[in-house]
C-alpha cells in the first residue's frame, strides 16, 4: 500500500515538472516567436496549475507520513519529493517572470538577435529533466552530471551580460530593453540552480553524501 501511493508521488511530481518544463519552453519561445498569446497564457493559466500542484503534492505527502509513519528510505523519498515540489513552484514562478519581460519585449524592437538565450534556455530545461530522471530512478551518476552543467548555465549568463552590458554603455534607448534580457537570464540561471539543487538531493537520498553546490541558490 505504501509503495503504491508512493509511485503515485512520483508521478504526481513527474507531471508537475512536465508542466514547469511547459512553462519554460512556452517563455522562450513566445520570446523568440513574439507569440504574446503564449506568453499571456503563463500568467493566466500555468501559473494557478503550478501553484495547485504544489499545495496537492504537499498535503499528499503530509498525509502519507501522518497515516503510514514511513522509515528510512521511504520517508526520505516523501520528503524529497515535498521539497521537489516547493523547487518546481519556485521554477514556475521564475518561469512566469520570463514571460513577464517576454511580453515587455515583444511589443519593441529587438536589441540583438537572441542566440544565447535560446542556448541556455536548452540546457536549463535539460538539467530540468535529467534531474527528474535522476530522482525517479536513482541515477547518481546522471545527478552528478546536472550539477557539473550548471557551470554551462552560468557562463551563458555572464556572456549575455557582459554583451548586454555593451549595448547599454554604446547606446542609452537600450537600457530598459536589456535589463529585460539580462532579468530572463537570471530567471533562466536560477531554474539550474534549482535543478542542481535536485540533482544534489538525489545523491544524498541514494548514497547519503552530502554535496554541496559552489553557490547558495538566490532567493
Amino acid at each position: 500500500m505504501l509503495e503504491e501511493r508512493i509511485t503515485l508521488l512520483k508521478k504526481e511530481i513527474t507531471e508537475f515538472a512536465a508542466l514547469v518544463d511547459g512553462m519554460i519552453e512556452k517563455a522562450t519561445q513566445g520570446l523568440l516567436r513574439r507569440e504574446k498569446e503564449n506568453l499571456a497564457t503563463i500568467l493566466s493559466e500555468d501559473e494557478p496549475k503550478a501553484n495547485e500542484f504544489e499545495i496537492r503534492l504537499d498535503e499528499h505527502c503530509t498525509v502519507l507520513i501522518a497515516q503510514n509513519q514511513p522509515a528510512a528510505s521511504d520517508l526520505r523519498t516523501i520528503l524529497m519529493i515535498a521539497k521537489m515540489s516547493k523547487d518546481l513552484e519556485r521554477m514556475g514562478d521564475h518561469a512566469v517572470n520570463i514571460a513577464e519581460s517576454g511580453l515587455y519585449l515583444i511589443e519593441r524592437p529587438a536589441v540583438k538577435p537572441l542566440l544565447d538565450i535560446p542556448k541556455m534556455a536548452q540546457e536549463t530545461a535539460k538539467m530540468l529533466g535529467d534531474s527528474i530522471e535522476a530522482f525517479i530512478n536513482e541515477d547518481v551518476r546522471l545527478a552528478q552530471e546536472v550539477c557539473r552543467r550548471d557551470n554551462v548555465v552560468d557562463d551563458l549568463r555572464d556572456q549575455i551580460y557582459r554583451e548586454l552590458i555593451t549595448y547599454m554603455v554604446s547606446d542609452s534607448t537600450t537600457i530598459e530593453r536589456s535589463l529585460h534580457l539580462m532579468r530572463i537570464a537570471s530567471n533562466l540561471e536560477r531554474i539550474a540552480d534549482l535543478s542542481t539543487n535536485i540533482g544534489e538531493d538525489v545523491i544524498f537520498m541514494v548514497e547519503g553524501r552530502v554535496i554541496k553546490h559552489h553557490k547558495e541558490e538566490k532567493k
